[in-house]
C-alpha cells in the first residue's frame, strides 16, 4: 500500500536562488502542471532544474561534492521554496550551504533533526544527459540510483543502508590494524548482517517491480523488438552476510578492507542478453535510459499515491519527437504532477508541450536569470 495514500502532492509554486551555480539570485514563480525552460546552452537551464532537485534531495544531481555548486567566488549558497501542500496549505523548505560549515535544512523555520529526515517529503525524478553514467560507468553510480529512489520510498531503508555504512567504515577501520581484534569483529559481522538483509531484501523487490514497467516503457520509445532486462546481482542471494564475511575473513585481513557485502551489489542492464554498455548503439542506450527513469517516476507515483515532481533536462535531444510526445502524453494522461522541462530549442519544445496541455508556464534564460515569456 502507498505510504502516502491520502497525501497530495507537493507543487513548488516559488523557487528563490542565491549563489547556486551561475545563479546569484533569482525568484522565479512557476506553473502548477508544465514548465517549460528554454535558452542556449550554459545559460543556466539545468542549474534551475538542479536546484529544484536539491531542495527535494538535499544534494545535486550531478556535483558529487558541494564545492561545485557555489557561484564563482562565494562561499555559500541557500535555496527556499514554497510548496502548496495539504489541504491548500504551503510550507517553505530552505536549504543553505556554507563551504566552511554544515547543510542547514528547515521547513518553516524550523530545522530538521536530521536532514536526511527531509528526504522523500518532496519526492522527485529527473531524467537528463548525465543518465548515460548509469550504463557506462561502475556498479556505484546503479546503486545510488537505486538508494535514491529506495530512501525516498522508505525511511527504513535509508535508515538500514547507512547505519550499515557506518559499521562498514568502522570494519574497515579495524581490517587495517596490525592485530585484528577477531571476537569485535564478529559482533560487527552480525550487527552488518541483520542490517543488509532488509536492504537486500528492498533491492530485490524493486528490481522484480522495475522490470516489467521498463520493459513497456523501452517499447514506447524505441519502436524496437529488443528485449531488455535487470538482474540484480548481489552475493547476498547465496548467503547471509555474516556467512560471508566468515569466508572472506582471510582474504579481508590481507587486503586491509571489507570485500563482500551490499557494496559490492551491482544492477546489470542488458539487451537480448548482453550488456546494454556493449551491445546497444548510443540511440539504444539513451532510450533504455529514458524508459528507465520514467518507470522511477510510475513506481513512485504508486507507492505514494500521487505523481512525483518531473525533471525532464534536455530530454528531446535524439530521441524521436512522436516517440517522446507520447510518452509525455501518458504521463500527463491523468493524475500528472508537476512537470518542469527544458531545451534548446523553444520551437520544437512547444511544438510537444502545446499539444498535451494548454496550461503551461514558459521562460527564458539568459546567464543565470530566468525570464516568464
Amino acid at each position: 500500500m502507498p505510504r502516502y495514500l491520502n497525501r497530495i502532492m507537493p507543487v513548488l509554486e516559488k523557487i528563490v536562488i542565491s549563489d547556486f551555480r551561475n545563479i546569484r539570485l533569482q525568484e522565479v514563480e512557476f506553473s502548477p502542471n508544465v514548465n517549460c525552460i528554454s535558452g542556449n546552452n550554459g545559460e543556466g537551464k539545468t542549474n534551475l532544474l538542479d536546484a529544484v532537485y536539491y531542495l527535494s534531495m538535499t544534494k545535486s544531481a550531478f556535483a558529487s561534492s558541494d564545492r561545485f555548486n557555489f557561484r564563482h567566488g562565494t562561499e555559500e549558497f541557500s535555496l527556499l521554496g514554497t510548496y502548496r501542500m495539504e489541504n491548500g496549505l504551503t510550507s517553505r523548505f530552505s536549504m543553505k550551504t556554507a563551504l566552511k560549515g554544515d547543510k542547514k535544512m528547515k521547513r518553516d523555520d524550523k530545522a530538521y533533526e536530521k536532514i536526511s529526515g527531509h528526504i522523500g517529503v518532496l519526492p522527485v525524478v529527473m531524467v537528463s544527459p548525465a543518465d548515460i553514467s548509469l550504463v557506462s560507468e561502475s556498479g556505484e553510480e546503479r546503486r545510488r540510483f537505486v538508494n535514491s529512489v529506495l530512501s525516498q520510498m522508505d525511511p527504513g531503508y535509508m535508515a538500514s543502508l547507512q547505519q550499515y555504512n557506518r559499521l562498514l567504515l568502522q570494519r574497515n577501520r579495524m581490517l587495517k590494524d596490525m592485530e585484528v581484534d577477531r571476537s569485535l569483529l564478529e559482533v560487527i559481522d552480525m550487527r552488518m548482517s541483520a542490517l543488509a538483509e532488509p536492504v537486500h531484501q528492498a533491492r530485490k523487490r524493486f528490481v522484480e517491480d522495475l522490470l516489467p514497467v521498463v520493459s513497456e516503457y523501452y517499447r514506447l520509445v524505441s519502436g524496437d523488438s529488443e528485449k531488455v532486462f535487470i538482474e540484480y546481482d548481489s552475493e547476498l542471494s547465496k548467503a547471509s552476510l555474516d556467512q560471508l564475511l566468515a569466508a572472506s575473513f582471510d582474504r579481508d585481513r590481507v587486503m586491509k578492507y571489507t570485500t563482500s557485502g551490499l557494496q559490492r551489489d551491482d544492477f546489470i542492464f542488458t539487451m537480448n542478453g548482453h550488456p546494454i554498455r556493449r551491445y546497444g548503439s548510443q540511440g539504444q542506450q539513451k532510450s533504455f535510459l529514458v524508459a528507465l527513469k520514467f518507470a522511477q517516476y510510475e513506481i513512485m507515483k504508486k507507492n505514494y499515491g500521487f505523481a512525483p515532481i518531473l525533471l525532464l533536462d534536455d530530454v528531446f535531444d535524439k530521441l524521436d519527437m512522436n516517440r517522446i510526445s507520447n510518452l509525455l502524453q501518458m504521463v500527463a494522461s491523468n493524475d500528472f504532477g508537476q512537470i518542469f522541462i527544458t531545451d534548446s530549442n523553444k520551437v520544437r519544445m512547444a511544438g510537444i508541450v502545446d499539444g498535451i496541455t494548454r496550461d503551461r508556464a514558459y521562460f527564458d534564460t539568459v546567464d543565470g536569470t530566468f525570464r516568464r515569456i
